[in-house]
């Protein structure tokens, strides 16, 4: 079942709720996750699914946080974005239809592709530490 923009709007923080209902973006180098490198899963704030692995993150130089491979292809679709003069693929969660930010072909490989995402439109989950059963 689909929220409204009112209890979006309870839930999420304001960057949050410009960012993911609104298609901002927030400014680069200022995310809490631009410079995140933990063990983990990066899943959308609003519905909660797996968007990323940390394992396909790398540091692309732009201020955003980077991914080379989404977690699931279903988890996200795509969408030809034409605002300010420039013609880029958005890209948003498939489940909530949260705006996450856009992809580009100038990523490493394996895939070429560089996914350049909001913070605002993530919540990161570490990785359970099996030795210590954390």
């Amino acid at each position: 079942m689909q929220k409204t923009n009112e209890e979006y709007r309870a839930e999420l923080s304001d960057i949050e709720y410009r960012v993911t209902r609104e298609a901002a973006t927030e400014r680069p180098f200022t995310g809490r996750y631009w410079d995140h490198w933990e063990n983990g899963k990066y899943q959308c704030v609003c519905c909660g699914t797996p968007l990323f692995e940390s394992a396909t993150k790398f540091d692309a130089g732009c201020g955003w946080p980077s991914y080379h491979t989404q977690l699931n292809p279903d988890a996200i679709s795509e969408h030809q974005d034409g605002a300010y003069g420039m013609v880029r693929t958005e890209v948003r969660c498939s489940s909530c239809d949260a705006h996450l930010g856009h992809v580009f072909t100038d990523g490493p490989k394996p895939t070429g592709l560089r996914y350049c995402i909001n913070s605002a439109s993530l919540r990161f989950e570490p990785s359970k530490n099996v030795e210590s059963g954390q």
